[in-house]
């Protein structure tokens, strides 16, 4: 890390480190510096220059000037408020008079800034532009609003990664050239530029992206709207709902922005999610996916009392559910288990839980040690086992964020290959790998990375380099006479030309035939190993990212153990990302195990009895109706709160029935200190928020124990096998499971998603039926092109809960007959 320094501003002593800036030094020490246009952990644009300040003595733009040693700062001076104000003016020209209906209206920078600065007249007029509104799908863009503060522009670009915005000319009149003298020169820029630039989509005319709406959230005046909230309701209207992300496990810090339905209505709903944009992004399922909750749940007293009595008289033997609970009924659930004898169903979790452990043993803690929060500060990243973007969009926000802000590099490894992560930097190395060879890549990481290694891995490592043979170029000194010129004037003034001969040493480039070491496993995946040398130079902070595959993987104990000694023996933090919402909180909390016969109690899954928000013998909330905690990908306890009301009956009615006695479900927050990575913490003492530093102030983190274990693993049999596969199982980008596929704003019918290489090497068309096939079952789908993918690729996923596609998968891999239907 770098060194420390002391500055000063408006007189107060600051602490910051080299190569930090000044607004951002300013705003962790809680002073203001105005600006419209800059986004924290994006780059800074220069499109407002509200944040000018003197440093020193020097106008700079405190976005983006560095902080030095004995800085002095002052954010305010006569000058630059006349300055401020005539930027805001400029601003207010042509905008239109329409706060009273504007979706923005009581939330808007602009009116904000503009009373701010004071600005209470306007000097400044230009003719206007016809300019249409835009229809993007889930986003509308009226022109007429827009700013160019190019915060999408830069939010899409340096956070989300997918660069589907740009600025594009506005076919404005340009401000006159004589107001260059008589206005603000700051002033004049901003307008000029201003005048110049409207918003549009980087290719074509429509909006090709994920939708996932972080556009609509930076923008400060409305110009960017999602379309199902605009015209629905005045921001200063809603209540905002603190919660965490329902659908996948970043949890992330959202609110639930709700009032009464109508007026005849009183009944409260959701009309849209928001959340703090200089700290937190939303995936699309996160954003759009809230309407799912159980609105018309009722108590049937007489089903209760049936699924009751089966649990007293021990007729229920297994309890199925899944991952997108609290860890509070995680809690309720366990406690069933061991009161009655049952058994915890949940696949997907003891996969997890399974590998967590035996990672645990190995690397001597009950818990990985990397975490998301800190990838911004790694400058070296490795991911594996996960198609990134689908199955955990935020860490691949997270990983773009780093190549573009931190110059970080980074080795993304996959069978599927996606264009756009392919296209996140030129410091990312996209390995494109044959299925099965997740075992080389690990073997790999500890070949080239680890350090005091002995014993029989040590042996195995170097008995898996071999010598090859490899053509270089190299430099050999040659000496070469070289004739110059010389000019000479003599006593006369006149000129002569003397021509020299001189020997000259120079570098000739010639090529050799040298021995290096090779590693098997690399030469296995493909890896170009300079490249790699290269791209780790001088790298300091080390982050492996593990996903799903490798927890359904045949020999996923394998690849567990040796990620616990990559987390023991090298500088890799490893973040083993969680596949579900609470995956990892289900792993800490609940023994698991496989289903066995008997009568089933299923908790949102389908079961001889079932408790659900739809379909069910009896109601179950939605988690936009509870209060709760979850364990996310960065091992927080985080809080959601409960933004519906919720009139059925809950796991703990059933506890509480049962002998296991709390009065709320969020007693057991507190019961969760009983396990040892918890603490015990009330409900209500848990915050959630985050400081103007962007430190993280929500809930708590989960404390990893040392793990004494004598666990040791046979090196000698260690041995990739190619999977053959035509097919992976993974959800599209904007979809986690059947609760995302409630949401009104993506609900689909699921599909065979597919490469336009897969349709144009089987002869199909976009759309076509085609019949799924294994020994016993046929499945008939439709294809679904999916623009981002490339190669010859295809996928399926859970989200429908009409189509029954786990026993095609017995990992994420399945090699299935395919034929037009």
């Amino acid at each position: 890390m770098s060194e420390q320094i002391t500055l000063f501003i408006d007189g107060i002593e600051c602490k910051a480190y080299e190569g930090e800036y000044i607004l951002g030094t300013a705003r962790k020490n809680g002073i203001f510096i105005p600006a419209i246009c800059y986004l924290t952990g994006c780059s800074a644009t220069l499109a407002c220059r509200l944040c000018m300040v003197e440093a020193d003595g020097k106008r700079v733009y405190a976005c983006n000037a560095k902080v030095k040693e004995g800085m002095n700062v002052v954010t305010n001076t006569d000058e630059i408020s006349v300055e401020r104000n005539a930027i805001m003016q400029t601003y207010c020209i042509n905008h239109p008079l329409e706060c009273g209906v504007c979706d923005q209206s009581g939330e808007c920078e602009l009116q904000n800034f503009t009373t701010l600065m004071g600005v209470n007249s306007q000097k400044y007029a230009i003719k206007d532009t016809h300019k249409p509104h835009k229809n993007w799908g889930k986003i509308n863009y009226d022109p007429s609003l827009c700013i160019v503060c190019e915060r999408c522009v830069t939010v899409c670009s340096d956070k989300i990664g997918e660069s589907a915005l740009k600025t594009t000319p506005r076919g404005g009149d340009q401000p006159a050239k004589e107001l260059k003298d008589s206005m603000p020169k700051d002033a004049f820029a901003v307008w000029n530029k201003f005048q110049k630039s409207l918003i549009a989509p980087s290719v074509g005319a429509n909006l090709d992206c994920s939708f996932c709406g972080e556009c609509t959230s930076v923008c400060p005046v409305g110009a960017l709207m999602g379309s199902e909230f605009q015209y629905s309701s005045n921001a200063w209207e809603l209540t905002k709902i603190p919660a965490s992300n329902p659908h996948s496990s970043d949890c992330e810090l959202m609110y639930y922005d709700i009032k009464e339905s109508g007026i005849e209505n009183r009944k409260k709903r959701i009309y849209r999610v928001s959340n703090d944009f200089h700290f937190t992004t939303l995936n699309t399922a996160a954003r759009y996916g809230y309407d799912f909750a159980n609105e018309n749940a009722k108590k049937d007293e007489s089903k209760f009392k049936e699924i009751v009595d089966k649990f007293k008289n021990g007729e229920v033997k297994n309890i199925k559910f899944n991952s997108f609970i609290t860890n509070e009924e995680a809690l309720i659930l366990e406690r069933l288990r061991r009161k009655f004898g049952l058994n915890l169903v949940n696949s997907e979790a003891k996969k997890y839980q399974d590998f967590l452990n035996e990672f645990a043993k190995f690397s001597g803690e009950s818990l990985y040690g990397g975490d998301v929060e800190s990838l911004n500060k790694t400058d070296f990243i490795i991911s594996v086992g996960t198609l990134l973007r689908y199955d955990s969009p935020n860490i691949s926000y997270a990983l773009n964020n780093a190549l573009k802000i931190n110059k970080s590099s980074v080795i993304y490894f996959h069978a599927i290959a996606d264009k756009v992560i392919k296209n996140y930097s030129k410091n990312l190395l996209f390995i494109h790998h044959k299925a099965g060879l997740e075992l080389d890549i690990l073997l790999w990481i500890l070949q080239n990375f680890a350090e005091n290694l002995d014993g029989d891995l040590d042996k195995f490592l170097k008995e898996n380099l071999i010598i090859s043979k490899k053509i270089v170029e190299i430099l050999e000194p040659k000496e070469i006479e070289e004739e110059i010129v010389k000019k000479i004037t003599d006593e006369n003034g006149e000129t002569q030309e003397i021509k020299e001969v001189v020997k000259k040493q120079v570098n000739e480039k010639k090529e050799q035939e040298i021995s290096v070491e090779v590693s098997k496993f690399a030469l296995n995946l493909g890896i170009d190993e300079d490249r790699i040398k290269a791209l780790t130079d001088k790298k300091q902070n080390f982050a492996l990212i593990i996903g799903e595959d490798f927890y359904c993987h045949e020999n996923a104990l394998t690849l567990a153990a040796l990620a616990g000694l990559i987390a023991k023996f090298t500088k890799f933090k490893v973040i083993l990302i969680p596949p579900r919402t609470n995956s990892l909180g289900v792993a800490k909390i609940c023994k698991l195990s496989n289903e066995e016969s008997g009568f089933s109690f299923g908790y949102n899954e389908k079961a001889d009895f079932t408790m659900s928000i739809s379909e069910g013998d009896i109601d179950a909330p939605a988690l936009t109706q509870q209060e709760g905690t979850f364990s996310n990908y960065d091992k927080r306890v985080v809080p959601t709160n409960a933004a519906l009301k919720y009139e059925g009956y809950t796991l703990n009615d059933l506890a509480n029935e049962l002998g296991i006695s709390s009065k709320w479900t969020i007693d057991y927050t507190l019961k969760l200190g009983d396990i040892d990575e918890f603490e015990r913490v009330e409900f209500d003492e848990l915050d959630n928020f985050y400081e103007n530093s962007g430190a993280c102030k929500r809930g708590y983190l989960l404390k990893s124990q040392k793990i004494n274990s004598e666990a040791r693993l046979d090196f000698k049999n260690l041995k990739s096998e190619e999977i053959k596969f035509n097919i992976y199982r993974a959800n599209p980008i904007h979809q986690f499971s059947k609760f995302t596929n409630m949401a009104s704003q993506l609900n689909e019918t699921g599909a065979l998603y597919v490469s336009s290489g897969f349709l144009d090497e089987n002869g199909f068309k976009d759309s076509e039926i085609v019949n799924l096939k294994n020994e016993n079952l046929t499945l008939a789908i439709r294809l679904k092109l999916d623009s981002d993918l490339e190669g010859v690729a295809a996928y399926i996923g859970d989200f429908d809960e009409h189509i029954d596609i786990e026993p095609f998968f017995i990992s994420r891999y399945a090699n299935l007959k395919i034929e037009r239907a």
